[in-house]
């Protein structure tokens, strides 16, 4: 997890103006990894008090142009935002409550960068989604109490 003072320093270091806003949306997404829109506002609200959507909204857009944020959207889900950027790592996604977690690249070297056959595409970035079921959906569900 960064501290505000990190999150500042991090501001500052892409030459981004430190505001109240960025600070409390970038610490949100730092503190919570693959928060949704709504989550990250209702964060930042509780550091801040009123926020509109609008300066959620703008500081998430600003924030993924100066590639502190990276924006998902699994297929069928609302976008999600993390502060892990910049190691092409992937994402696996349970089927049945929606968590979403990190995966590393498995194989060498960033391996899905080298698409298998030639488009005359520089590739800098891949996205791959595992889809599953978490430990937590897997589980048995407790026995029902008979009456």
């Amino acid at each position: 997890m960064v501290t505000p003072p990190d999150v500042e320093s991090i501001l500052r270091a892409t030459s981004l103006r430190v505001t109240k806003p960025r600070v409390a949306v970038l610490a949100a997404v730092h503190e919570h990894p693959h928060a949704d829109t709504d989550t990250v506002i209702g964060l930042v609200r509780a550091r801040l008090g009123e926020v509109s959507h609008q300066a959620v909204y703008d500081v998430l857009r600003a924030l993924t142009t100066a590639g502190l944020v990276r924006r998902i959207q699994p297929s069928g889900s609302v976008s999600r935002y993390e502060a892990r950027v910049g190691d092409n790592h992937h994402h696996v996604v349970c089927r049945s409550c929606g968590a979403i977690a990190d995966v590393d690249c498995t194989v060498g070297h960033a391996p899905c960068l080298d698409p298998a056959a030639g488009h005359d595409f520089l590739v800098d970035e891949a996205e791959v989604i595992f889809w599953g079921t978490c430990a937590s959906c897997r589980a048995p569900a407790p026995p029902v109490p008979s009456s």
